[in-house]
């Protein structure tokens, strides 16, 4: 065997052995208490803020900085319906960062004489106290946990409201006969929006339509086609 191929040997012996030492050295250092969590900030939530940062910080006990297990945070907040998802970052050494995206209440519905609150997306959200001027009645039956299709579209429409003309909608009802979602805004005609799409786009309509100040008194408007807003008496 020539001496080529024996220190070829060689090298690729040392370097497998280089390579499990490494290894071995970083799953000692990510388990380290060099890196052991003892911070936890939480960046998003507005909904029980203290009781999520508490389960936050208890599933990140034993946790590091350089082995965060972000099932187990997924699942600590997991009975908290207002939070969508959450994505969590490593400030090195000792603190975990944890931004929260939430589902916010919009709306309200009546389920057995219980009002409950719903998300844009449709979801009830169960224990969220319900607001009745900041979230307006939505039409529309439960089951699973969610509104059904037409409650969704509901919801998808109130959750795009601004703040300014939410807490002026006195109803919300899902009507095929006029296109789909109407809402009973006060001081306004009859707003129709066809179904739940593009939400932010036809509250836009409505609003530039309503601030005109040749609108006179029109007995409805459909802003379902959003870039062709319609007015009728």
């Amino acid at each position: 065997m020539s001496a080529g191929v024996i220190w070829r040997r060689r090298a690729l012996a040392l370097a497998a052995v280089a390579l499990v030492l490494v290894a071995g050295y970083y799953l000692w250092l990510r388990d380290s208490s060099l890196f052991a969590v003892d911070q936890v900030e939480v960046e998003g939530a507005t909904h029980d803020r203290e009781r999520v940062t508490a389960a936050l910080e208890q599933a990140a006990d034993g946790m590091t900085t350089l082995h965060i297990d972000d099932g187990a945070l997924r699942e600590a907040v997991a009975g908290f319906p207002t939070i969508a998802t959450i994505k969590a970052d490593a400030d090195l050494p000792g603190t975990l960062r944890v931004t929260v995206t939430e589902r916010l209440p919009v709306a309200r519905v009546s389920d057995g004489g219980e009002q409950l609150a719903v998300a844009a997306d449709g979801l009830v959200l169960p224990g969220v106290e319900v607001d009745p001027r900041a979230q307006p009645p939505i039409e529309a039956g439960v089951e699973a946990g969610r509104v059904g299709d037409e409650g969704a579209e509901q919801a998808a429409i109130a959750g795009a409201a601004p703040a300014e003309l939410r807490e002026r909608i006195d109803s919300i009802a899902f009507d095929p006969e006029r296109g789909g979602v109407v809402v009973a805004l006060d001081g306004a005609p009859e707003l129709r929006f066809g179904d739940g799409s593009d939400p932010s786009e036809k509250w836009d309509a409505v609003v530039s339509v309503l601030s005109n100040p040749e609108l006179g008194s029109p007995a409805y408007l459909d802003a379902s086609v959003p870039e062709r807003p319609v007015t009728g008496g």
